[in-house]
């Protein structure tokens, strides 16, 4: 057969993988010590303010109810100030947390706690059993709650790759070298199943015609196959099409993504189709919709929940009573947890059985509640934004893998210099890309910005090949307007030591650029009038790369009076925060300014990709030109907008 590869060749390619792969475990073992020192530095240095300002703490803390959830975790409520709704916070469900106490010092509880979720000032945290809460519930002004390294992440990646790295003669070990090929062998197309007639090509009017090649690759493929979709192509509604075609053919799949919030995304978009989800994990954004679908929810609505319930509750009656070395005790605990546990697994396999979409995060594919469970297929999104090792974890539960995402977009977090440029940020998509073109479907029509606007990033980030759709091609809130602006601020700053610095930490704040962000948005405002953009819900997106120039305009725009009537149509967030999003009006705050150019992590470009395509009708830039255009993408931006400004 023609796809055949002789034996001493894929000896050598596993070869190879496997030298890739644990390069990879090295540059992953320099990230965790890394971000470990830093985590500890950070906790030792910084004071208890910072660490609220920066989201990672919550002080004063009131202590709730604690209850035993469905999943059998003693769990406990906590609350922070309401004063404090409007700071940004980094708990979300999975993360490790540790309990503090602040009198008559700094003293942390010796046990750590995992995020149930979150739900804005509130939060549920799994506790161990046997926890004394009664040490949390007194003294409520002087506990808090804070971040604790993520140790349980690092390890479920260096076992992701130690097992890849280990597989022999097995699927595990067959994706691991095609993926490290390069062009080696073709990516083999499925064959038709007896059971199934499969059509060679299916017709879907409703998408444009890379949406449909995309699909009907995802459908044909036998291995891999990449879905990569640029700001604004439809990329979730070609991921959604593509699983709910491929549930025609199988029974189940899995759907992955790097955070929660991209799962919950995609889930939502499934379920809306009809599908039916099982979410394991708990949503980042707590509703009714987005908790009747987790496997939490749907375990407590099971009609064998409450008699589960009752003999739980024996249970642990029964462990309180003094009796314990009786054999009557040990008989009747081992007839109640017999019990639970055929209760549990009834349940747990009904739900598993009925559902269609498995749906978690990466390392959530992980989860105990996840063992012994096999897919033919596996659906991650935002895979250019994962570690390799991520992706790992779940792979492993499946025989072929579907990709989406855009490498050109927000790449995955890095924190040690070293590892970056070793390339440990080089994701599972760009390598397989790279070494497998053949399997990239590149989504092509973009239905979000001005042609103007998208232009731009078209020509430098996918080689032109973006289209605009009909609709949105000459799209604009005033006639005759510029689709992008560039301000640049003459500050007169001889050197960033006159740039504020947000409590002595990295992020920078640039007061004036500030100031003169509100100021442009203010006039622009006065243009298009107040009854227009109340009636049209017009929304505008303030970007900053820097966190505390984030903080400093929020503030800002709290303290003006011209905005309080607009306020709710007004987003203000870093980069990261405006991922997957898109607004009417985006407006970019640079911060940089001084006379040597230096322009920091901006020089990424894939985030500045990211911010400059949020945009839907109008781009206004606010930045330091004679810093920003020393470095060549920004020198090119600026002459393309000077340029639009000139016609």
């Amino acid at each position: 057969m023609k796809n055949e590869v002789p034996l001493h060749l894929l000896m050598v390619q596993s070869d190879d993988a496997i030298k890739e792969l644990q390069r990879q475990r090295m540059l992953l073992q320099i990230e965790y010590y890394t971000e470990k020192e830093a985590f500890r530095r950070q906790t030792e240095l910084t004071g208890l303010q910072r660490l609220i300002h920066r989201g990672d703490a919550w002080f004063p803390l009131h202590v709730g109810k604690s209850y035993y959830n469905s999943l059998n975790q003693l769990t406990v409520e906590v609350t922070r100030p309401e004063e404090d709704s409007d700071n940004d916070h980094n708990f979300e469900y999975g993360r490790p947390v540790t309990f503090f106490r602040t009198t008559p010092a700094l003293k942390y509880f010796s046990f750590t706690g995992t995020v149930s979720y979150v739900d804005g000032n509130r939060m549920v945290v799994a506790v161990p059993d046997g926890t004394q809460l009664s040490d949390l519930q007194t003294d409520n002004e002087q506990l808090g709650i804070q971040l604790s390294f993520d140790e349980t992440s690092y390890r479920l990646m260096f076992d992701a790759l130690d097992r890849v790295i280990a597989a022999k003669n097995n699927r595990l070990a067959e994706l691991r070298d095609f993926i490290y090929q390069q062009g080696k062998r073709e990516p083999r197309k499925q064959e038709p199943r007896h059971q199934v007639t499969q059509t060679p090509h299916i017709s879907l009017p409703w998408l444009n015609p890379t949406q449909e090649k995309a699909v009907n690759e995802v459908l044909r493929t036998k291995d891999v196959a990449i879905v990569h979709g640029p700001p604004g192509t439809g990329k979730t509604t070609t991921l959604v099409e593509a699983i709910f075609e491929t549930l025609r053919r199988e029974n189940q799949v899995l759907v992955c993504a790097q955070s929660n919030m991209a799962v919950d995304w995609i889930a939502e978009q499934l379920t809306d189709r009809g599908i039916n989800v099982l979410r394991i994990g708990n949503p980042s954004r707590v509703n009714d919709k987005m908790l009747s679908f987790t496997y939490e929810r749907r375990f407590e609505a099971h009609p064998d929940y409450p008699q589960l319930w009752s003999i739980r509750k024996a249970i642990r009656e029964l462990r309180s009573q003094r009796k314990r070395g009786s054999e009557s005790w040990h008989q009747k605990m081992d007839r109640l947890r017999s019990r639970a546990t055929e209760l549990e697994v009834r349940i747990h396999t009904e739900l598993f059985d009925e559902a269609r979409v498995i749906a978690c995060t990466l390392t959530g594919a992980a989860n105990k509640l996840m063992d012994g469970q096999k897919f033919h297929t596996l659906f991650i999104d935002e895979a250019a934004q994962a570690l390799e090792a991520a992706c790992w974890i779940a792979i492993r539960r499946a025989s072929r893998i579907i990709l989406a995402g855009d490498h050109c977009q927000l790449p995955p977090t890095v924190k040690s210099l070293a590892a970056l440029k070793a390339g440990l940020d080089k994701t599972l998509m760009e390598r397989l890309a790279g070494n497998h073109p053949e399997v990239v479907t590149l989504l092509e029509v973009q239905y979000r910005m001005n042609e103007e606007i998208m232009r731009f990033s078209s020509d430098w980030f996918y080689q032109g090949k973006l289209k605009s759709a009909p609709q949105v091609r000459n799209r604009s809130i005033l006639d005759f307007d510029i689709p992008m602006e560039w301000r640049s601020l003459s500050l007169d700053i001889p050197s960033e030591d006159k740039l504020g610095e947000a409590k002595k930490g990295q992020s920078l704040i640039n007061e004036q650029e500030a100031e003169e962000t509100l100021n442009i948005l203010q006039r622009y405002f006065e243009k298009i009038g107040k009854t227009r953009i109340l009636e049209e819900r017009i929304d505008v997106g303030i970007i900053s790369p820097y966190r505390a120039q984030v903080q400093y305009l929020r503030s800002l725009i709290k303290r003006r009076e011209f905005f309080k009537p607009y306020r709710k149509f007004i987003t203000v967030n870093t980069v990261d925060g405006f991922q997957g999003q898109e607004r009417d009006v985006v407006i970019i705050s640079l911060v940089r300014s001084n006379n040597d150019g230096q322009i920091g992590f901006l020089r990424d470009l894939r985030r500045m990709n990211v911010a400059i395509t949020r945009a839907r009708m109008k781009l206004i830039i606010i930045g330091d030109a004679s810093t920003m255009t020393r470095h060549p993408f920004y020198r090119k931006l600026w002459e393309y907008i000077q340029a639009l400004q000139n016609l």
